[in-house]
Parts: C-alpha cells; structure tokens; sequence
C-alpha cells in the first residue's frame, strides 16, 4: 500500500537578478515529492537553492513559477498562515528560530500562546516538549547562555509547539559539535517515530544528513542530479562526480 504523498512540489523555478542585464536561474523546473511519515533529505553545497526551496514551500520567498501541493491541495497561493495552520506545515530556520533575551520556558510559552487557545492544554504541551527534549536544567536560562546544540533544540521544540504534520529543518547540524548533531539526529528519528511527522531536512553535510533520512535528493545547479534511498545515491555515478567524491562512504 503506497503511502500519502504529503508535498508536492511540480516544476518549481526561482530566478534571482543579480543586475539589470544578467539573472541566475537559482532553481530549474524542479519537481519533488515527500511521503507521509518519511524523512526527506537535500542535499547539495552551499548556495545550491536547499533553502530557497523551504521558503518557497513556506511562502517566505515566491517562486518565478510552479505549484506547491500539501495534502494534494494546491497552496501555491496561500499565505503563511494559511499553509502552518489549515495544512500544518512548520520551518525550524537554520539560524534563530528563538529569542535570545528570553529563558527557554518564555520562548517556549511564547509561541504555544500564538498556537494554543486553551490554557490547560497549552501547559500540557509544553511540560511533554520539556520532557521530550529534556529542557528541565534549562528552564530558567535565556537562551542566549545555552549551548549552540541546545539553542537548536529549542528551535524544533518551538517549531513542533503547534503538531505539525510536516517539519522543514534548515542546516539542523550547521557548527553543532558531533555528541549536538547525534543529539539532534535521535529528536529527529523520534519525532518521526512518535509523533507521525513528516520531516525534510537540508544540509551541506553529506553524512550527518543520510544517516537518518528514508530518501533523499542531490541538488546541482537549481536541478535535482540523484534521488533515492542513501546508498542509491551515494552509488550515482553523477552525484559522485559532482558532490560526493569516489572515496564517499556513510560510515
């Protein structure tokens, strides 16, 4: 039984003017699709489009043209707020993402109080995100004195405050140390797990990215060059030319 395609993103370009007489086409004709519950990865080095596609998908940034579907709906038109609240879709920044003058508690409440009307549930959901990322010794700090894994943390736990069906992660792993980034990788293989998500993920870092994604693609040039589970891509001969390297392996 084929799973419920959740995103749908159909012959998407972005072109950015760099002057009057010349423009880059950042994104070309790309075409990709993510699966209810799956982890989805981009891939690609920097200043390849990973981003632009996630704040497209939000409506951060538009498109030159294409559509975007969730849940089979086209959304190519709507809002922010529309796409996060009628289809559940949330995006974690690669920097910030939480306010620095405030403790993780107020950063947390903060945004459960956009989210969640009534009090007792509003409570009851951030009690389970302390639990769930084990911010009880921080509780009490501004965010601006944790660690940068921790700051990261909190990112997600803010993104997810509102039950997302589908978490854009951008560069989650970016200048975390290795114990950060396994830390990052388990809430990420959990909130899969436990909480049903869908999750796509970008990164510049190759094996940080595969080892927890269902399926991933290769960004080069605005295009999609390789697509499919880790070692299926890791094995294109054309993603190996261009990104991975020959002598590439995920462990």
């Amino acid at each position: 039984m084929n799973k419920k395609n959740v995103l749908y993103v159909k012959n998407l370009n972005k072109i950015y003017s760099k002057n009057s007489s010349k423009s880059i086409k950042a994104i070309n004709n790309l075409n990709l699709e993510v699966n209810e519950g799956e982890i989805f990865g981009l891939l690609g080095p920097n200043g390849v489009g990973k981003s632009t596609i996630f704040k497209i998908i939000m409506n951060i940034e538009q498109q030159k043209s294409g559509k975007i579907f969730l849940n089979g709906v086209d959304c190519t038109n709507l809002p922010i707020y529309e796409r996060s609240s009628k289809f559940h879709l949330s995006y974690c920044p690669q920097y910030g993402g939480y306010f620095y003058d405030l403790t993780v508690l107020e950063n947390l409440t903060a945004v459960a109080e956009i989210h969640i009307k009534e009090k007792n549930l509003r409570i009851s959901k951030i009690d389970k995100i302390v639990g769930q990322f084990g911010f009880d010794s921080i509780l009490n700090v501004k965010a601006k004195h944790v660690s940068g894994g921790e700051r990261r943390k909190l990112a997600i736990g803010m993104a997810i405050i509102n039950d997302p069906e589908i978490l854009l992660l951008d560069e989650p792993y970016a200048a975390l140390d290795i114990l950060s980034i396994k830390m990052i990788q388990e809430i990420i293989i959990n909130l899969q797990s436990m909480e049903k998500m869908s999750i796509i993920v970008c990164d510049h870092n190759a094996r940080d990215l595969l080892t927890c994604v269902d399926r991933a693609i290769v960004l080069s040039n605005g295009k999609i060059i390789a697509s499919g589970s880790p070692q299926e891509i890791i094995n294109d001969t054309h993603a190996r030319s261009v990104y991975f390297g020959n002598e590439f392996k995920i462990n």
